[in-house]
């Protein structure tokens, strides 16, 4: 089968490579129809995080048709149309058993090759994945907007995991593609006012055009007044931050209110330096939020139903054998591309 193989750092092959092959009775081979670059991937794609060590293929974002069944697989059938979690857990560790399968003691990610693991991903021909991370897709839904599920996914396990009042105040930090998600996901299951905050002009307007209530400029020196202004004198209820990086924190835990809280979604940077004194002092409660865990159904639910748009956030549909040039793009941050899919 043809695959985008990442040789070596920054350097991607559209090459021949043996088809995966269906080795447990509970997994599933699936013709791959979408796959869309995943922030992460650009991320790996010069070795900065450490978790796509060449040679690997990437590509965890991703929707198809099934081709083939292992012996034990019972929910599906040759061509079904379905999407797959990113991650695949052991479903019988303590976390799993708890419903945390994205905390898994065994976790491996689609695509990603690290120290503790290599397994193959989705930007290919073909892609064999476990039952139990498989969602048939919603009549109408296509392929290019199943392959968004993961990233609507994870804005939505975010959104679970904070404790969102009904008419609370709420600011997403970061106005990227999980930032935008987030946003349909907060509108679709909260009645208080929004805002969105990114220091670029166009994903302002971009966020204001998708129902942000109001936008700001991280670094506008009357950020905080304004923001004042807009939570009643108080500081947003519930902050989340969706980039990842020192600056970004630094904003979602200076505009939060006193007792309110800040859900870290993004992972760029490993470390930060943290305002312990006035996480303390304020008591804000901090969450991580990592991956998915559950949210595929009601994610699937949402797109078909057009309360999460994601059509309008895909930058640009290619073949795969034109994944060198797009990630070239996305890593050079070009042509202010959200998110392009690419079609095996």
């Amino acid at each position: 089968m043809k695959a985008l193989l990442m040789e070596e750092y920054k350097k991607l092959r559209y090459t021949e490579v043996p088809e995966p092959e269906i080795r447990s009775p509970d997994e599933i081979l699936v013709k791959v129809k979408a796959v869309s670059i995943c922030g992460s991937d650009v991320h790996g794609f010069d070795g900065s995080t450490g978790r796509r060590q060449p040679p690997i293929i990437m590509g965890h974002e991703a929707a198809g048709e099934v081709s083939a069944v292992g012996a034990g697989v019972k929910k599906f059938k040759a061509g079904d149309r379905i999407t797959f979690d990113s991650t695949i857990y052991c479903g019988e560790c303590f976390y799993c058993q708890n419903g945390q399968v994205n905390l898994c003691d065994g976790r491996m990610v689609l695509g990603v090759s690290c120290d503790e693991y290599r397994r193959h991903g989705a930007f290919a021909e073909y892609v064999v994945v476990p039952e139990r991370i498989c969602y048939p897709l919603p009549l109408g839904l296509s392929f290019d907007e199943a392959a968004m599920t993961e990233p609507a996914g994870v804005a939505a396990h975010a959104f679970r995991l904070t404790p969102v009042g009904l008419d609370e105040t709420v600011a997403v930090v970061g106005s990227g593609l999980i930032g935008l998600l987030l946003l349909d996901v907060l509108k679709a299951s909260t009645a208080g006012r929004i805002a969105a905050l990114d220091t670029d002009s166009s994903r302002r307007e971009t966020a204001r055009l998708r129902g942000a209530d109001e936008v700001f400029d991280p670094a506008d020196p009357e950020l905080g007044a304004k923001i004042r202004k807009f939570s009643n004198g108080r500081g947003i209820d519930r902050v989340f931050e969706a980039v990842g990086a020192a600056a970004p924190i630094q904003t979602a835990l200076s505009i939060v209110r006193k007792g309110g809280s800040v859900t870290l979604i993004g992972n760029v940077s490993p470390r930060i330096d943290l305002p312990l004194q006035s996480v303390v002092s304020r008591q804000i409660s901090l969450f991580g939020s990592c991956a998915i865990a559950g949210e595929y159904p009601i994610v699937l639910d949402l797109i078909a139903r057009k309360k999460i748009d994601v059509a309008s956030l895909i930058s640009k549909k290619a073949p795969l054998a034109e994944g060198q040039i797009w990630f070239d793009k996305l890593y050079n941050r070009e042509d202010n591309l959200l998110k392009v899919v690419l079609i095996p």
